[in-house]
């Protein structure tokens, strides 16, 4: 009864390394055959080339001088021969203030001053009899002078009750209305010159770094000025339609960073002929820039791991390599790559999720110029 116990557990142990061995090949095979059954393997390399990157900034529009118009003295109004919305002229009467009182106070004033005149010859002619001292003189003067500036300031006055356009602009609301009574100092409206729109935006910190590390970006006269090389700065307008003006390629600069955003404020500055724009529009602005010999890679080609972008690298040997890239700019379905790989680099674009660092696969090579021709996929 013994040997029967014995032979069982003799030929399990003699089936055990069979069945170990046919596991582990099943396994190798299965491996083997993943990069097979699943996508294939295709690599391509980045290519070299200029390309034009586009950066885009939400941003506020103002116009390049919007300022409130106030009443300077109190009373009626009594006119207000404009409209809200109304294109005006440097000059023209917007606002008038009954002017009664005014007048009056200035017919008074100049009474005064004729008296002070009539005063002041008298006190000559006595003195040239030697009646009076010249100190009687002196103060004939003061007081003549003292009349003549209370008439100055009395036709100020009236001219105040004429509230008029400061310069070419369009009126925007009114505050008041015909007949109110206004205080000096209250608001009556404000107005627009939208001949030249200011469109501000924010820029973070590394995007001002770039710019201001260009060549040619900083003339040292005019340092508050920054110039985007090969630059083209436009406007898209809320309704997603490009404004017909663009800024050029030059931005004005604020001298400080905002501690709470870590942002500074660019200004770049668009005509507007047509009216177009106005205070306090909204929109986002664009600041397309043309980049020499760029190193171009397909969105596809990476993964991201703890917010780093990878991608896996070819070698010689057939072995794929997990390597790190800096991306400098997104394109559509590309990334500019500022450094991770070269032109030389073989990187996987098909059948990256199913790679994993130190594989070794049997691929497919496509020139980058094919691969780039019609790229339509994001990043895995």
């Amino acid at each position: 009864m013994r040997f029967p116990r014995t032979f069982a557990v003799l030929g399990l142990s003699l089936l055990l390394p069979i069945a170990c061995t046919t596991l582990r090949a099943d396994e190798e095979h299965e491996e083997a055959s993943e990069h097979e059954g699943g996508h294939p393997i295709v690599l391509t390399s980045p290519l070299i080339k200029d390309v034009v990157t586009t950066q885009e900034y939400v941003c506020q529009i103002h116009s390049r001088r919007h300022v409130e118009i106030r009443a300077l003295e109190e009373g009626y109004l009594e006119e207000i021969p404009v409209q809200e919305g109304q294109k005006v002229k440097e000059g023209q009467l917007l606002f008038k203030v009954v002017a009664v009182l005014y007048k009056a106070r200035l017919e008074a004033d100049k009474a005064e001053l004729e008296l002070a005149e009539i005063e002041l010859r008298n006190t000559r002619k006595l003195f040239e009899k030697k009646i009076v001292s010249d100190q009687e003189v002196a103060l004939a003067k003061a007081t003549r002078e003292k009349a003549k500036a209370k008439v100055d300031l009395a036709s100020a006055e009236l001219g105040f009750t004429r509230v008029k356009a400061p310069f070419d602009g369009i009126i925007d609301r009114q505050y008041q209305q015909l007949g109110s009574l206004v205080e000096e100092g209250d608001i009556l409206t404000t107005m627009s010159d939208n001949s030249l729109m200011w469109v501000y935006f924010n820029v973070p910190e590394a995007n001002y770094l770039e710019y201001e590390m260009q060549e040619g970006a900083v003339d040292p006269a005019s340092p508050q000025q920054l110039r985007l090389p090969e630059a083209n700065i436009e406007l898209r307008l809320a309704n997603g339609k490009i404004f017909d003006q663009t800024a050029g390629d030059t931005v004005t600069v604020e001298s400080n960073f905002d501690n709470e955003t870590g942002n500074i404020q660019f200004r770049a500055d668009f005509s507007n002929p047509k009216g177009l724009l106005r205070h306090g529009q909204t929109g986002t602005l664009l600041i397309h820039q043309k980049r020499k010999d760029a190193v171009v890679i397909p969105q596809r080609s990476t993964f991201e791991i703890l917010d780093k972008q990878y991608v896996y690298v070819v070698g010689e040997d057939d072995i794929v390599h997990q390597k790190a890239i800096t991306v400098a700019h997104e394109q559509d379905d590309i990334f500019v790559v500022d450094s991770g790989v070269m032109a030389t680099d073989r990187i996987v674009i098909e059948g990256v999720r199913q790679l994993h660092d130190g594989d070794h696969v049997k691929y497919e090579y496509k020139k980058p110029e094919e691969v780039l021709a019609h790229l339509k996929h994001h990043a895995e």
